[in-house]
């Protein structure tokens, strides 16, 4: 199996030679000795040689695969072990490419403290060796969580302060009913486990056996007329049977346990939606975005979601299956299940089975992804509002343009089979729309099918040299949606006409930037607000072009480019579209054709507007 690349490092090239076809793990380092990347594989051999014996198009692996300047592997014994060992270092070492979610140290999680008197305290995974305890999260959402403490520490009278403020008496939190006061020996060990266990409860969703526990020994107090604790006993188990009240029931079965996934793409930022479902109800949401994001794919992401998230999760926050979009193949879905059980220690089930519950519940996930990248987009935004400057001058930069991009205009074309050929320009002014100057365009098509180089040609032409040129200033710089052929194309209509503007073409797939008479592209960093700009301004162009396009689609087929055309009766045109069924064939009927179907005189006016070199008297 040779490689393509003759130029490897001595010592990739002697790994290459030996490297078995065995399943296990991959390491590559650069040449300083760090760990750049990890990978796991059922076939080393087969999958480590496949980073060099090809052309990669993905922007990651034309960064990556230069810069490898060793590579290590650790063989094992199977994919799963292989799965286990990679997650265990991409944890250790966190290698720049590859994809994280947001650093786990960053997420908070409740800590039940390994102390005579436990407290609950809200810690990061990165003090598990100072703080030493029972980890439950992560929590994505810290003002979520912190309520949360507020309603445990109402619920449960724990242990509140870390050292007894008095020697000789109990705190304030004694006697507001916060805490039992342990300091001072007021409750036994045993009672205070009780309180503990309830707390467990509450945390791992089982509120169903915790409101049982609570009336259970409401109950015991009771009897033994010890009224006071039975009373608190009795508030806490109506305070949670409140809480259970305001969580939605998704299944009348209470022992149901699951984690419902979704994955949201757009502009290709991905993030992840996870819903709770613990005892048949919707407890808890969850929301995470990427903070090194080299991927792909939806299936990429999710992989990685399953292997990032329940690798840092404690075990308490593992339900027994995990439902998921329709996605990932079924040997992916095996690997995974695997990986789970063999993680946790117990049976976990991963299913992408299309029921009409888990449909729903999907649906519901994914709304709820959606507007959580609505919240991500927004603060992207928002970075780039508070200071275009840099943003602007870093593209000027990166681009090597000759004005700062203070007016930019992107243009987009919108079809569908040749009918309704429609294009816009939006302009976007200091980071932000301005919709003013937006502008959109019918385009004229005599081919059959619809040429997109064509209507782009037309489309800068008329915006350029035609009248908008007098009524709008010209920007600093040009976007065009698509790849080096749509540039080329514009580009002859600009050196044609003996104008050079600052012109780039975003390519969607990989989103590549294309400059003229330039091979290769510039790549922006995937997270950088230079490039969530370009994806902005390409976006709002797409959707501008796109409302046009389907408020022409809306109207009656005879509402088209036959409109433009003087003279022609509502009447004519609903014959013309009768028998030649669509504008392509239209355009291409000569007189003697047209003349058959409507009178003589609209008929000249039908072929000279399709023929302007060759008028009919």
């Amino acid at each position: 199996m040779a490689t393509r690349n003759t130029t490897l490092p001595k010592e990739v090239k002697q790994t290459l030679s030996i490297i078995p076809e065995l399943s296990g793990s991959y390491q590559y380092f650069d040449k300083d000795g760090e760990i750049i990347y990890v990978g796991k594989a059922k076939n080393l051999k087969k999958r480590v040689y496949s980073y060099f014996n090809k052309n990669h198009d993905s922007p990651k692996l034309k960064f990556m695969v230069p810069q490898i300047a060793k590579i290590q592997f650790i063989v094992t014994d199977n994919e799963v072990e292989a799965l286990i060992l990679e997650s265990h270092l991409i944890k250790k070492h966190k290698p720049k490419y590859n994809v994280l979610l947001k650093d786990d140290k960053k997420f908070p999680y409740f800590v039940i403290t390994d102390e005579e008197y436990p407290r609950i305290i809200v810690a990061r995974k990165s003090n598990k060796n100072k703080i030493k305890g029972k980890y439950f999260g992560p929590y994505t959402d810290s003002r979520a969580m912190y309520s949360t403490l507020d309603l445990i520490k109402k619920l449960f009278p724990l242990k509140q302060c870390k050292t007894p403020k008095f020697k000789d008496r109990p705190c304030l939190y004694y006697h507001i009913g916060r805490c039992m006061a342990p300091c001072q020996r007021l409750i036994t060990p045993d009672e205070y486990k009780k309180i503990l266990d309830n707390v467990e409860l509450f945390l791992t969703g089982k509120q169903k056996e915790l409101v049982e526990a609570l009336k259970k020994e409401m109950e015991k107090y009771a009897a033994k007329e010890d009224f006071e604790k039975a009373a608190r006993y009795r508030d806490s188990w109506m305070d949670v049977q409140k809480t259970m009240e305001h969580q939605k029931v998704v299944f009348e079965n209470t022992s149901i346990n699951q984690d419902i996934i979704s994955v949201y793409n757009e502009s290709n930022l991905f993030v992840v939606s996870l819903l709770q479902i613990r005892q048949g109800r919707l407890t808890d949401k969850k929301d995470f975005q990427f903070s090194n994001l080299n991927l792909s794919s939806e299936n990429e992401v999710l992989t990685t979601f399953i292997k990032e998230y329940y690798s840092i999760a404690s075990e308490f926050d593992i339900p027994n299956t995990l439902v998921i979009p329709k996605i990932l193949d079924k040997e992916d879905i095996d690997l995974y299940n695997k990986w789970l059980c063999a993680i946790t220690n117990k049976k976990i089930k991963i299913t992408d089975s299309p029921t009409k519950r888990n449909i729903e519940l999907l649906n519901l996930a994914q709304k709820n992804a959606k507007f959580y990248f609505e919240k991500v987009k927004l603060e992207k935004l928002t970075e780039i509002q508070r200071d275009y400057n840099e943003v602007g001058s870093y593209i000027q930069e990166k681009l090597n343009l000759t004005k700062f991009p203070y007016i930019v205009e992107c243009f987009d074309i919108s079809h569908i089979q040749g009918t309704n050929t429609v294009a816009s320009m939006v302009t976007f002014e200091n980071g932000l729309p301005k919709k003013s100057a937006y502008r959109r365009f019918k385009v004229r098509s005599t081919e059959s099918k619809p040429d997109d180089f064509k209507s782009m040609q037309e489309v800068v032409e008329r915006r350029y040299f035609g009248k908008l040129s007098e009524s709008l200033p010209l920007p600093d710089l040009i976007i065009i949606d698509g790849g080096k052929g749509q540039l080329s194309s514009v580009m002859e209509i600009f050196e044609s006409n003996n104008f050079h503007p600052n012109v780039v073409s975003l390519a969607k797939r990989l989103e590549e930037v294309f400059k003229p008479n330039q091979s290769k592209p510039v790549i922006f960093p995937i997270n950088s607000p230079a490039l969530y700009f370009f994806q902005r301004i390409r976006d709002e162009a797409h959707r501008f072009a796109i409302t046009y396009h389907r408020q022409l689609r809306g109207k009656k087929a005879t509402e088209s480019i036959l409109d433009e055309i003087k003279g022609l009766s509502k009447e004519n045109k609903e014959k013309l579209i009768q028998k030649f069924k669509d504008i392509s064939k239209i355009s291409k009927a000569d007189y003697d054709d047209l003349s058959q179907v409507i009178h003589k005189r609209a008929a000249k006016a039908v072929y000279n507007f399709f023929n302007s070199n060759i008028n009919i008297d």
